[in-house]
């Protein structure tokens, strides 16, 4: 019987397999459909929704509190999805469930442009955060962690370049321009087209789930048996853990809860941006101005923290991402002109990116590639579920205060002592069972 797990099936390698025929390695043409992949996420990421947030309150009839509700127990729902798209993403591989993934979020956006009601929305938000922000950034990740282990943090430093770029600078100002032009009941219609006819397409036709089974390794070092010289290329050694493994180690536990700090803490200041900016006296257009510094530095930060991520222990880029985070939730508070807004936003900018390469490379990192869809869909409910609980607490406090000062200031201490406990859990180095080096 044959596996459908690619990583465990060894294919017959023809002598001009599509992978072959280009002039330069393969990888980097995985990495590309990937980053897409990464940036098309957009219309189910924060940045995204929060843009509509006052459009769906005016249109629906609906209270802030209601709309962060309803965006909460989507997220949730659809958080606790990402384990059985991790599982799939091993069995079938990365670019049958990348398609089935695209085009289910394609159907899920048009959707969202003929809700009516409460409960209409709150299944859009369902739709959006399972297979967005859940999915597709999931299947996206994993695939190119596939074709990359030693120079994994610099592809996917470039490759977070890119994704800053298109899914925290152009998106949400696409989004703001078109909600303003056509509504936004054309506007996420027309976003599932793009996903349909645009992203669907070039994942079947381009994407490829592992070298291996080309006969090639990771990084593209050689074809099997035919290394340099003609002597065969040894693969760098890589752990293999199962997810019942990953799941006992304390380094495990401390990054989850760390990425979903960081989700819930990211989200709300994100979904409730243009609130967060009127209250400060600050407009609308203030606020959606502050996604271009954010990603303009994202996109640095990432391209020099991959590089940084080969080189240096990922727990230490982790415990700065933490401690710029509760920086952000101090700033916040004292926001007073737009120069001010714009170096929050830098601030903002540096933070996402530091948290975007751990969280992209970590998981491989620690645990390696063979059940890496079951691990990082695991890990990645940490932050779906931390996504989903950021929105409402602000929202509440806001409404009974008037103020977001005092859960900011509460919040704050969340990302500190997560930062102190990282550095004392250290990564993991052998799996159970295996002898160390």
């Amino acid at each position: 019987m044959v596996s459908k797990n690619p990583f465990l099936s060894m294919k017959t390698v023809p002598k001009r397999s599509f992978v072959h025929r280009w002039p330069f390695f393969y990888g980097w043409v995985v990495a590309a459909v990937g980053t897409l992949g990464m940036s098309m996420t957009g219309p189910g990421q924060t940045p995204v929704i929060s843009i509509f947030t006052d459009a769906f309150i005016a249109d629906l009839g609906l209270s802030r509190s209601t709309i962060s509700l309803l965006y909460t127990v989507g997220s949730l729902v659809g958080g606790v999805s990402l384990s059985l798209w991790g599982r799939q993403i091993d069995r079938y591989g990365s670019r049958l469930m990348f398609g089935v993934i695209t085009g289910l979020f394609g159907v899920a956006c048009i959707y969202v442009g003929s809700v009516q009601n409460a409960l209409m929305l709150g299944l859009g938000f369902v739709a959006l955060r399972m297979l967005g922000q859940g999915g597709l950034a999931l299947v996206s990740q994993n695939v190119i962690n596939q074709w990359w282990v030693q120079r994994r943090g610099l592809v996917m430093g470039i490759s977070g370049v890119a994704t800053s770029l298109l899914m925290v600078g152009v998106f949400p100002n696409v989004a703001h321009t078109l909600l303003r032009q056509i509504g936004w009941r054309t506007t996420y219609p027309a976003l599932g087209g793009a996903l349909l006819f645009g992203l669907l397409p070039v994942g079947l036709i381009l994407l490829r789930d592992r070298p291996e089974a080309y006969g090639l390794r990771p990084d593209g070092r050689a074809i099997l048996g035919r290394g340099k010289g003609g002597a065969v290329s040894d693969s760098v050694p890589e752990a293999e853990w199962t997810l019942a493994e990953a799941i006992r180690t304390p380094a495990f536990w401390v990054v989850a809860l760390s990425i979903g700090a960081y989700g819930m803490l990211q989200t709300g200041l994100f979904f409730h941006m243009v609130s967060i900016f009127d209250s400060r006296n600050l407009s609308a257009e203030a606020a959606v101005a502050v996604y271009v510094p954010v990603a303009a530095t994202s996109a640095v930060v990432r391209l020099g923290g991959g590089y940084l991520a080969d080189r240096v222990p990922l727990r230490l880029l982790l415990v700065t991402a933490l401690v710029t985070t509760a920086l952000i939730l101090g700033m916040v508070q004292i926001l007073n002109s737009v120069p001010m807004a714009l170096a929050y936003g830098v601030l903002l900018g540096l933070n996402a990116g530091l948290f975007g390469i751990v969280m992209s490379v970590v998981w491989a990192s620690y645990f390696g590639r063979r059940h890496l869809g079951s691990i990082a869909g695991m890990a990645s409910t940490f932050t779906v579920i931390g996504s989903a609980l950021g929105p409402l607490p602000l929202a509440l406090a806001y409404d009974r205060f008037g103020s977001y000062n005092g859960i900011l200031t509460v919040g704050a201490v969340i990302p500190l002592a997560l930062a102190i406990a990282n550095l004392f859990v250290k990564p993991p180095r052998t799996r159970p069972g295996q002898s160390p080096g």
